[in-house]
């Protein structure tokens, strides 16, 4: 069935929801801040800030009038910053149908509080919208997507219904929804994989091979599961799409921020020139903030998370975080044969 879908946030990757939910047949409305900026994709049919050259379909339509984009709209999808969550359900929370499918599509956590996505969307709007949340995650880079390259990810909800809604909205030739019931699972494996893309690049950087990134990201697998279960999620939600899918596709892509941060970083650049070179949201850094604050308060070892905290934030020299994980006390490698040692 079509229908008129609000896509809030005209990066890259609401950008590329957009067209995903166009090429199915639905009229999107794209709320973007900017009004220059959307009065740009509505008559070029182009976001040549962060999809340059890409043509989009005339039935997508950009306006900064917030009230407008998700007014009597049966399914409103969030792709934005994680800072600005919180802001952004405020505002949207007025205009919102209390029947309305909520779906968003961003991986990280809100600094301070250290929750989850769907823990802000939770305190800011009301129960009768936010039970019915679901959340999109998975190996899916915007350039891709928006190009109709062959895409799978996995839509994430505690309510069926909207689960299987947001399949059937999502679902296309080029683009492959699975459902899971796990969302803290999927929120969680969605952010904290981007920690590890920042190792990654870093590795890369630094001029290492295919041994030190193969054993970054099994080892950066371990210590994502070992959190989130500590946090409430499903196992298999770490060997799926969610996990390892996004895992491997950010740590390995020219496309991925994250990897590119991390790249720089290991040929030395300092975290401010890195930002400012990317000039787009890198969402690891926030993230890694984050979970080593909240590896401390759960009590969960993680180590690779510890030292790119020390290399962002503390100055500490990329090869001596190296150097510290190539030098931890021997263990066992799977924590059920001995689950003190990590």
């Amino acid at each position: 069935m079509i229908q008129n879908v609000a896509v809030i946030g005209a990066g890259s990757w609401g950008t590329a929801l957009a067209s995903v939910l166009a090429d199915n047949g639905h009229q999107v409305t794209l709320w973007v801040r900017d009004p220059k900026q959307a009065e740009a994709i509505t008559t070029t049919h182009r976001n040549e800030k962060y999809l340059p050259g890409v043509e989009l379909s005339a039935r997508i339509a950009a306006t900064s009038d917030m009230h407008a984009a998700v007014s009597e709209k049966p399914v409103v999808l969030l792709a934005v910053p994680s800072h600005a969550m919180r802001q952004i359900c405020r505002d949207l929370a007025p205009s919102l149908a209390s029947d309305v499918l909520l779906i968003h599509a961003v991986k990280g956590f809100e600094l301070g509080t250290l929750k989850r996505m769907s823990e802000v969307i939770q305190e800011e709007l009301p129960f009768e919208i936010s039970s019915r949340l679901a959340v999109i995650s998975g190996p899916s880079h915007a350039e891709e997507v928006v190009r109709r390259q062959p895409t799978t990810v996995v839509v994430a909800s505690e309510s069926e219904s909207s689960m299987l809604r947001s399949q059937d909205l999502l679902m296309n030739r080029n683009f492959r929804v699975y459902t899971n019931p796990d969302l803290i699972g999927a929120e969680l494996a969605g952010a904290l994989k981007n920690i590890i893309a920042l190792g990654a690049g870093m590795s890369d950087g630094l001029g290492f091979g295919d041994n030190a990134k193969a054993a970054l990201l099994t080892r950066g697998l371990a210590e994502i599961s070992r959190l989130g279960l500590k946090l409430g999620a499903m196992p298999p939600t770490f060997a799926g799409l969610a996990g390892i899918g996004d895992l491997v596709a950010t740590c390995t892509s020219k496309h991925s921020r994250n990897w590119r941060a991390g790249f720089l970083l290991g040929q030395g650049k300092k975290l401010e020139e890195v930002l400012q070179e990317i000039g787009m949201v890198v969402e690891g850094v926030r993230t890694t903030q984050a979970a080593d604050v909240l590896a401390k308060r759960e009590d969960v070892e993680m180590p690779i998370t510890h030292v790119l905290y020390g290399v962002l934030f503390e100055g500490k020299d990329p090869r001596q975080g190296v150097e510290q994980l190539m030098g931890r006390l021997k263990t066992y490698e799977t924590e059920y044969l001995n689950p003190d040692h990590v």
